[in-house]
């Protein structure tokens, strides 16, 4: 299973939903600033911890954490998922 970790407003969150859209790719989203209170505070402890910063978008695929809009990694971890 593939999850994104993304900014409702992120122009780079975006690129990535387009791309595992488009590469119907199933996956699950957590928009990060529409959730609230300790939801939204999970979401963050969750981010620092795979890749040590506040940095979006982050796409978890089998455990890696990629961060930031990396097409040819997204699409060969999505690959190997499979």
């Amino acid at each position: 299973m593939v999850k994104l970790y993304a900014l409702s407003t992120c122009p780079w969150c975006k690129k990535v939903k387009q791309l595992l859209n488009e590469k119907e790719i199933p996956y699950e989203c957590v928009d990060v600033d529409l959730l609230k209170g300790a939801e939204q505070e999970q979401a963050l402890v969750e981010v620092d911890r795979l890749t040590g910063k506040r940095a979006f978008p982050v796409t978890v695929i089998n455990g890696k954490a990629i961060q930031g809009y990396r097409a040819d990694e997204i699409l060969e971890a999505a690959r190997n998922e499979k």
